[in-house]
């Protein structure tokens, strides 16, 4: 079992606040926050959710939504569970995990009902005394897959446990860390602990894996010594983006930089104009984050995947190549971006409404014009699928997906929003 390094955000009032039992504000842009722990290489992010109120927590739901679409770690919604519904809005905002609170009779007794829904891989138990879980234990390990112990005094008493378990710390010391993490049933740590020491993760991994403790961190498949190096002993790295796969720069790896992007999880490179090391935003604050190193064929030269913050070039462009020199008219053939593309004129007559426009006659007829239609073009899609010849079918596909688009853009649904949810699947 991969020991894991988990952060909290509590959200309260739009904010994310210290603790569950501490309403000072650290941060009022929960987001921004999330988004720094998943860049510190945190294994997940516990959310719980403090709101007061309907209107609060349907607040709440969309801050987490957002999150989800932000960071690459995993997600735990936890807060305001009474049914089953609550349970569907955290993982339909795209949570990993939902959590049910062992302190509350209602959440014990909606456990198998959830589980069997939605798979107890989905459903995670959060609790403050042992004896609730001893009391439950049969069903626990039948339809739920963690725990999460949130009251640290009762730490002493997790060795009984036989399920995987994350503890809630206040504070935390290395030969704590160590000692706590050998214990078998204990999956990671979380709570204020980590919270404030975020920037030491890939540290705490470290040496986590020194004590032979099993840790999620990027090590390099290949050595220095594998890779060829150009004439002056570098090697060329292209870096893109990983959720667009637009080019962003060319650079250059030396073997010490080579090794420090991948202890830091930050591109370093070698300036050849300078003959130094160069942290990628180290003055900008516009930082490469690594998802993904790869050599090509021949072992000379890296495609990067990275997180970009802000923008990849020093004159204020996302991406270095934006000098077009020559090219010839073509049809944009990538899936991705022909529906971004149409997408993106969707919404513009949303908002510049052009004289005698198909799109804006849909939605100056409103929403119920746009599901009748979405409807019909289903209905036109199942009957060309009866057909052996594919043409029609694909006709009334595009139609489909045009009509589906407008639905998307009265509704204030992105792409991005709809293929995040289908990675997560």
């Amino acid at each position: 079992m991969l020991k894991k390094f988990v952060t909290c955000i509590y959200l309260l009032h739009g904010n994310a606040v210290k603790s569950l039992e501490n309403a000072d504000v650290i941060s009022d842009t929960p987001v921004l926050l999330a988004e720094k722990y998943d860049n510190d290489d945190c294994d997940a992010i516990i959310i719980y959710d403090m709101s007061n109120g309907d209107a609060e927590h349907e607040e709440s739901l969309d801050i987490i939504k957002d999150i989800c679409g932000k960071v690459s770690c995993d997600v735990y919604g936890a807060g305001n569970v009474k049914r089953m519904e609550d349970i569907k809005k955290l993982l339909y905002a795209g949570c990993k995990k939902a959590c049910l609170n062992f302190s509350k009779q209602e959440n014990i007794d909606i456990l198998q009902e959830v589980s069997e829904k939605f798979g107890k891989d989905k459903i995670c138990i959060c609790f403050t005394e042992t004896d609730k879980i001893s009391a439950y234990e049969d069903n626990i390990c039948k339809y739920s897959d963690e725990l999460i112990l949130l009251n640290s005094s009762e730490i002493k008493k997790t060795p009984d446990i036989n399920m995987p378990t994350i503890l809630n710390l206040p504070d935390l010391s290395l030969d704590k860390m160590i000692g706590l993490l050998s214990q078998s049933n204990v999956s990671g740590l979380s709570g204020n602990a980590i919270n404030v020491n975020s920037s030491e993760i890939r540290n705490m991994k470290n040496i986590c894996a020194e004590n032979n403790l099993a840790v999620s961190r990027m090590l390099p498949q290949y050595k220095w010594e594998d890779l060829k190096k150009n004439s002056e002993g570098m090697v060329p790295v292209v870096v893109q983006d990983f959720r667009t796969d637009e080019v962003l720069m060319v650079a250059y790896f030396n073997e010490e930089s080579y090794y420090k992007t991948i202890e830091t999880g930050k591109m370093t490179y070698f300036s050849r104009s300078r003959n130094t090391l160069w942290l990628k935003g180290e003055t900008s604050g516009h930082f490469q984050y690594v998802k993904k190193l790869t050599a090509d064929c021949d072992m000379d030269t890296i495609l990067a995947k990275v997180k970009q913050i802000g923008a990849a070039c020093h004159t204020g462009n996302y991406t270095c190549f934006f000098n077009d020199i020559a090219g010839k008219k073509y049809a944009e053939k990538n899936p991705q971006k022909v529906l971004d593309s149409v997408f993106s004129v969707i919404s513009d007559r949303k908002i510049n409404p052009r004289e005698g426009s198909y799109t804006n006659y849909l939605f100056e007829k409103g929403l119920d014009k746009i599901l009748k239609k979405v409807g019909e073009e289903s209905t036109e899609m199942v009957i060309a699928a009866k057909n052996e010849n594919s043409n029609e079918l694909i006709y009334e596909m595009a139609d489909f997906l045009y009509h589906m688009m407008v639905l998307m853009a009265e509704k204030g649904i992105s792409w991005e929003e709809i293929t995040d949810e289908l990675a997560r699947r």
